[in-house]
């Protein structure tokens, strides 16, 4: 369901919502839904990672992306790689790939050949000094996951730079899959990312669409109404950073609230 501040604005900026997506994975005749249980069931993923799944809804996330076997897949800075370990299975056979990241990223992806084999070349990423993705109208798809408040944290000016190479790499009707940690309907958008590690889904929309892309679907499959979005994420789950003392209220609550969006480029 969608919250009114957040339905409101989408409407007053005119945009056009072509899907939205449930909580139950459907069925795909192309067999995506097949690879991706695979994939989650995998047991290259650790027990601590296939942990957090009821938190994160991978296989609900990436279908409402459209993700297909067959596509050329840029993934922005992975991190531990806790949706590289789901991706790089699903494309290995049809598809492409690539991790925009720094050099350490390499290492693991050399660890397991198995599962990473097919992935690189790896894309040197590391904003705002190096951003560009590749070729212009290159790629099938985009995805970015509880990353985009860190360039944030660098200036508005990265956060920007960011959108505006995943346009220029994307193929007209490419896809950009958005999942970030959310913060309260129209917060300062610096202080909450420096503070919270947290944007408002305001303010991502508005950028999307100052970039160039169009809404093509705004899910609510990783919402976490428990999350009262005015606490550093760090403090949830999985973290548990703030004191002991609290840990089981934290528990409670579970781990962020996120927005999940689906831009296209036109």
């Amino acid at each position: 369901m969608f919250r009114p501040l957040r339905m409101s604005f989408i409407l007053l900026a005119g945009v056009l919502l072509v899907s939205v997506a449930g909580a139950n994975p459907a069925t795909s005749p192309d067999g995506t839904t097949a690879l991706l249980q695979k994939a989650v069931n995998g047991d290259w993923r650790s027990a601590a990672h296939k942990a957090r799944d009821p938190y994160r809804h991978p296989i609900e996330t990436l279908q409402f992306f459209g993700l297909k076997p067959d596509m050329t897949v840029i993934e922005l800075d992975p991190g531990g790689g806790w949706y590289t370990e789901i991706l790089a299975p699903v494309l290995h056979d049809h598809g492409h790939l690539l991790e925009a990241s720094g050099p350490k990223f390499a290492d693991r992806i050399k660890a397991n050949p198995a599962v990473f084999g097919r992935i690189g070349p790896l894309i040197p990423f590391d904003p705002p000094r190096q951003v560009r993705l590749g070729a212009d109208n290159s790629a099938d798809m985009v995805v970015s996951f509880r990353n985009a408040h860190d360039w944030m944290m660098d200036s508005p000016a990265t956060l920007e730079a960011v959108f505006k190479a995943v346009f220029d790499v994307l193929k007209p009707g490419g896809v950009f899959g958005f999942e970030e940690h959310r913060a309260k309907p129209f917060a300062t958008a610096t202080e909450s990312a420096m503070a919270l590690h947290r944007i408002s889904e305001d303010y991502i929309i508005a950028l999307a669409l100052k970039t160039g892309f169009r809404v093509a679907g705004v899910s609510e499959v990783n919402a976490n109404p428990k999350d009262p979005e005015d606490i550093n994420v760090h403090r949830l789950l999985p973290d548990l950073s703030g004191p002991a003392a609290e840990h089981e209220k934290m528990k409670a609550i579970g781990e962020s609230d996120r927005m999940t969006l689906r831009f296209v480029k036109p």
